[in-house]
């Protein structure tokens, strides 16, 4: 067979990276981490980058490897080619999103991609969505019987018109310190530790720049910790990370920089509890339905509880990500786990009767 005809056989995968939301520079690192470690014996990758109006463009190698979302967009015109929505299907036969955050982990994508038939990676539009809406997934995992933080949630047009009682449910309910972020953002985007209700006043005004609902939650003192999972019907946890923040909340840079926050796999508890943590991780993806892969963040107070934050419907595929570590103390090399996603997407979407 020649290069050309093995070219032909090898299933051809459109990585999606950039996007729109605040996490579209993560979003490319793990574009452009994905398209190097993925395995070009079995699939031909296809770099795509999506700018911030929410084009298309197949982009070169020497356009991937750029600084910044920004540093490509400013040249797509002469040095890409776009590409329409309708001409996925014909262009690659899975899309691998690389997107994180609003309209790329959401479910929005997700429901074009359904429209235009063209299959792709991880959880359907529903799991999407719920795993994206921090307060909507934790009064599923409640009545699923899992722990979650206490919670509530403010409205902007509820803040506009009715501070005084928001403070005193949050005092009644909730209590100092507590947490402040947005619904749905991700990457830490405007999360903040708060110790007074004149903080949390700020915070709030703060969390409303990116949604129009901002969570008001307990502070747990305890570890954090993060579990990947693969599979489908019968989802496997991989070995439990613990996540050290160089503040008193997890940052961005804590998460995605080389030398910035610590992590540690396995995390230094004991094995009767790393079990614990792996059961209630694939209870979270089972109750969601989430699909071929995800990460579920929880805290163990110590209490014998492990309470979840929040699961990663597209967890970052960075060189430096967690899940990559986690792979490897599960004996799965970085081009296995992508090719393991890849698959188990594929058999997913192969099953499916109407949208996954």
């Amino acid at each position: 067979m020649n290069l050309e005809d093995q070219e032909k056989v090898k299933v051809k995968v459109g990585i999606i990276m950039g996007g729109i939301s605040s996490e579209r520079e993560i979003s490319l690192e793990s574009g452009r981490n994905i398209f190097s470690k993925i395995d070009k014996k079995k699939y031909l990758p296809v770099s795509i980058f999506m700018d911030s109006s929410g084009f298309l463009w197949e982009i070169p190698v020497k356009m991937l490897i750029r600084n910044s979302t920004g540093d490509i967009e400013c040249d797509l015109e002469e040095e890409a080619r776009k590409v329409p929505y309708e001409e996925l299907k014909a262009l690659v036969d899975i899309v691998y999103l690389g997107l994180h955050g609003k309209y790329g982990e959401d479910g929005c994508i997700q429901g074009l991609l359904e429209l235009l038939k063209v299959p792709y990676v991880g959880s359907g539009v529903l799991a999407s969505a719920l795993g994206m809406d921090k307060y909507a997934s934790r009064k599923v995992l409640e009545m699923s019987g899992i722990d979650v933080p206490r919670t509530i949630a403010v409205s902007s047009g509820r803040w506009k018109s009715d501070k005084d009682n928001i403070f005193r449910e949050i005092e009644k309910e909730i209590g100092m310190p507590c947490v402040i972020k947005p619904a749905r953002e991700g990457c830490s985007t405007a999360v903040r530790k708060v110790l007074s209700l004149e903080d949390a006043r700020n915070a709030v005004t703060n969390a409303f720049d990116w949604d129009n609902v901002a969570l008001v939650e307990e502070f747990i003192e305890g570890m954090e910790v993060t579990c990947g999972i693969i599979g489908n019907d019968v989802p496997v946890a991989l070995v439990p990370s613990e996540t050290i923040p160089t503040r008193g909340v997890l940052s961005l840079e804590d998460k995605f920089l080389y030398g910035q926050g610590e992590n540690k796999t396995p995390a230094r508890l004991p094995e009767d509890v790393l079990k614990k943590i792996q059961d209630v991780a694939v209870r979270v993806f089972t109750a969601l339905d989430l699909k071929a892969y995800a990460r579920i963040d929880m805290f163990v107070p110590g209490d014998g509880r492990i309470i979840v934050l929040e699961p990663n419907s597209l967890p970052g595929m960075t060189p430096s990500t967690v899940l990559f570590h986690q792979a490897a103390a599960s004996g799965i090399t970085q081009p296995d786990l992508i090719s393991r996603i890849i698959q188990l997407s594929l058999e997913a979407h192969s099953e499916k009767k109407g949208p996954l």
